[in-house]
């Protein structure tokens, strides 16, 4: 059964990922706790990336950075869409000016089925990032809701073939062409942990947890509807029931599928909550495509090296466009580390401006 958490104070988030009306246009931004913060970068002299990941105390302070400095809508925990590759014993570092990096990344279909295939014991690999939820939603004292995440498995498996990040993916997309069962079955079994360890996340105290298919504008509409949208579907599907099972009812849930924009219909088909925009989708075209989901972005992160009038300019246009209703407002993808935090600031006043 859940555990008893402060009450919560500022509900506007919940309240639009569940079809109720706000006092306000609900912000968060994607990455908001880490690299852009003076104070996150200060950390970081003293303590590596995946020993803070590890570290609840840690972790739980990265994660309310952004919640003392701004007047945000939601936190959510600072962690890493790779820690289902470190559960499974899989080398991953945080290398400075390159980003992550799998030492021994998969080279064999066959191998990374038998990898992926034993259950993952949540509790003990994913214990510092657990605890962390937990530590952080108490100390949080009901300020605001505490969002949890995954990676989406096409993402997380690109990432445990190609070693790290990689403008083609050509060594992952080979795989979907090469081995298109073997890939069917490594997504299926990605699926299966992520859908258990965002239940796990409820568990310890995430209100709402989002799904990152991050590499999403690399596959195209045939792959995207073969090795993306059906895993991305089944983990939504399963959600509800894996919480049954711990006690817990269901939260809500945000699909992001970056540069998707060919595949608004089929993200309409998923039972998620919400869908988030990166900034090359129209926000009228999402509107049509998309009736019955709040949408939540998708501001471009560039803008906010805007000055002040840019920003407010920016934002307005964006939510005209929206409207204020069902909608969650947010970046297009993850804030940049070398934002301004003038305009970080610029940009959540600009938006809670504007008049329900």
């Amino acid at each position: 059964m859940g555990q008893d958490f402060p009450p919560l104070l500022n509900d506007n988030l919940l309240k639009v990922a569940t079809g109720k009306k706000p006092s306000r246009i609900p912000i968060w931004i994607m990455r908001q706790a880490g690299r852009y913060l003076p104070e996150f970068r200060e950390m970081r002299k003293t303590h590596d990336f995946f020993e803070i990941l590890n570290t609840p105390e840690l972790a739980s302070e990265i994660t309310l950075q952004p919640i003392r400095r701004y007047d945000l809508d939601a936190a959510i925990i600072f962690s890493d869409i790779l820690v289902i590759p470190t559960a499974l014993d899989m080398d991953v570092k945080m290398e400075p000016g390159v980003g992550p990096v799998i030492k021994f990344p998969f080279t064999d279909p066959q191998d990374a089925i038998a990898k992926l295939t034993p259950p993952i014991n949540f509790q003990d690999k994913m214990k510092g990032t657990l605890e962390a939820i937990t530590l952080t939603r108490n100390k949080l004292e009901g300020k605001v809701p505490l969002l949890g995440f995954a990676g989406a498995p096409w993402t997380l498996l690109s990432y445990m073939i190609e070693g790290g990040g990689s403008r083609t993916q050509m060594k992952a997309k080979s795989w979907l062409y090469k081995y298109p069962e073997e890939s069917t079955t490594i997504l299926s079994l990605l699926a299966n942990h992520i859908k258990l360890y965002l239940a796990a996340q409820v568990a310890a105290g995430a209100q709402m947890v989002q799904l990152f298919e991050s590499h999403a504008e690399i596959l195209g509409p045939e792959l995207f509807t073969k090795f993306s949208f059906p895993f991305l579907k089944s983990i939504v599907e399963g959600l509800p029931e894996s919480l049954k099972e711990l006690g817990l009812p269901p939260v809500p849930v945000v699909v992001f599928a970056k540069g998707a924009h060919y595949a608004l219909d089929q993200l309409n088909q998923i039972p998620c909550n919400v869908i988030g925009l990166d900034w090359t989708i129209k926000p009228e075209l999402a509107r049509q495509a998309l009736p019955e989901k709040v949408l939540q972005g998708n501001l471009d992160p560039v803008a906010l090296f805007g000055d002040r009038a840019s920003i407010e300019a920016n934002v307005n246009a964006m939510i005209s466009k929206f409207g204020t209703q069902n909608y969650i407002c947010n970046l297009g993808h993850g804030i940049y580390p070398e934002t301004p935090t003038d305009g970080v600031q610029a940009f959540i006043e600009a938006v809670h401006s504007i008049p329900i």
